[in-house]
């Protein structure tokens, strides 16, 4: 065995040693799960059964392009891109600073030559050589370093989280955005009918009003309420193409046309959606795991600043080779030393100590946030499932009223041929035909949104079928295992 191993040796074996003693010695909090208040039940609805839920999207919204627009946006939006990263960045972190718990081991070595030594010319030419692997260690006596890599582990959890919380903030974003569209395809299609409706009666109006049957009061009438139908044609061209401009940011891609599936009125709506325990929520929603995650990784550093309050112990050492003979290094140079220190605040006027304090108010604030963020979820829950329920209520209204509406406007236009009624009634019921067409369709576009937002503040469910199938074989072999 060679002489710098067994220095080395001797070197490591103490300072193993020392560490062992230190290990029992870690200062500040230790993480403790906040207890928060969550309710029974949701408001206005029945109690929930204990069930687990994940929501599968792609059945929810069963629309086939629908499902292609969210593969696409979950693989290239930026966004998630920019999520992914940042894990990349945590996970990076976290194996930095777990570095710090252990013995650093550099390379040092030079030669020289000359006459001139210890600030004076020396009788003899002198050479000197030497290569030795330094060693720098700090004994994590308190801590500090334990508690930074816990700190660092629980940010690398936290980013998980939030890579999960923008992959269902984008599904929501996209399914509502594709609903959006369809809206405003459907009001288009609606406008232009009662565009080509009111170009046929002008003329059959400007025919009657040559023959002198009619006043010319009714051609006004007739002109007005075909051009407020022209101009609401624009209006709705340009929703669409600021919607289709939006997805294609959402898609990470450049404006584009946007494909679409089924019209809006023969989508069929989703299925009721379980919603689980209340208490439940907090383990599903990302957004409330991530808050947690940041709070256990503040509470850590608290720890951190505890510990610089303390004396530091650092170790160093050195075994190698040196020689003024460079004809003798391998034989007779081996050189070794090993030493350590101790180095800590004495006076610095609260410096510290104002360290430790600036954590502690920290951290409270990651309570704060965590209990904001189980407030919000729950009332996101209870909109939602409010908006289902009264959205439901306002589609089924307006489904007669517009039934009534067609029905009227197919008397009022008979009674007008009849010479019965003056043409403000036939004019009067057909506005009221089309804005009762255009809020339906606005009203089922809410009404599916409600269910992307329950979707979302439920938490979100599997992201992809593959997604769901691993998790599924992943249980089944937890389950043979016990």
């Amino acid at each position: 065995m060679g002489f710098a191993s067994r220095v080395f040796q001797r070197t490591l074996l103490f300072a193993s040693l020392v560490a062992l003693a230190a290990g029992c010695a870690t200062v500040g909090p230790d993480f403790e799960r906040p207890e928060v208040e969550t309710p029974e039940a949701y408001q206005r609805m029945p109690p929930p059964e204990d069930v687990t839920v994940n929501l599968r999207w792609w059945e929810l919204f069963s629309d086939p392009v629908l499902k292609d627009l969210v593969v696409r946006a979950l693989a290239y939006n930026q966004d998630v891109q920019i999520a992914t990263s940042r894990i990349e960045q945590a996970r990076a972190a976290l194996g930095f600073t777990q570095a710090d718990q252990y013995p650093a081991v550099d390379i040092s070595a030079g030669a020289s030559a000359g006459n001139f030594s210890g600030g004076a010319r020396q009788v003899n030419d002198i050479g000197t050589a030497f290569i030795a692997p330094p060693l720098n260690w700090e004994i994590d006596f308190w801590g500090r370093f334990r508690r930074a890599t816990e700190s660092a582990r629980a940010e690398l959890l936290a980013s998980e989280y939030a890579l999960r919380t923008v992959q269902i903030g984008l599904i929501s974003e996209v399914v509502a955005a594709y609903y959006r569209l369809l809206d405003f395809h459907q009001r288009l299609e609606v406008t232009f009918d009662t565009l080509q409706n009111r170009v046929k009666g002008l003329e059959i109006i400007q025919q009657r009003f040559y023959a002198g049957i009619i006043p010319e009061i009714d051609v006004n009438q007739a002109t007005i309420q075909k051009e407020i139908a022209q101009e609401a044609i624009p209006l709705y061209e340009r929703e669409i193409a600021r919607t289709e401009h939006a997805l294609s940011l959402l898609l990470g891609s450049l404006p584009a046309e946007i494909r679409t599936g089924a019209k809006l009125n023969e989508q069929p709506f989703p299925p009721d959606v379980p919603t689980g325990l209340p208490s439940a929520l907090l383990e599903r929603r990302p957004d409330i795991a991530e808050a947690m995650a940041r709070l256990e990784a503040q509470t850590a550093r608290i720890g951190v600043a505890e510990a610089l309050r303390l004396p530091a112990i650092r170790l160093t050492g050195a075994a190698g080779l040196a020689t003024t003979d460079l004809g003798s290094i391998t034989t007779e140079g081996g050189v070794w030393s090993i030493g350590g220190s101790l180095l800590g605040p004495v006076i610095d006027f609260g410096k510290s100590r104002q360290r430790v304090r600036i954590e502690e108010a920290a951290t409270q604030e990651a309570l704060h946030r965590y209990e904001l963020s189980v407030l919000r979820a729950f009332r996101e829950v209870e909109d939602a499932l409010a908006g289902i329920r009264t959205y439901r209520k306002q589609y089924q209204a307006v489904e007669r009223r517009r039934d009534a509406a067609q029905r009227t406007l197919e008397l009022a236009q008979d009674r007008y041929d009849q010479g019965i009624t003056s043409y403000l009634e036939v004019l009067d019921s057909d506005r009221s035909l089309f804005e009762v067409e255009l809020e339906r369709s606005d009203i089922t576009q809410q009404y599916f949104s409600a269910y992307v937002a329950l979707y979302k503040a439920l938490g979100g469910g599997w992201l992809t079928p593959a997604e769901e199938e691993e998790a599924a074989a992943a249980e089944a072999t937890s389950d043979e295992k016990l």
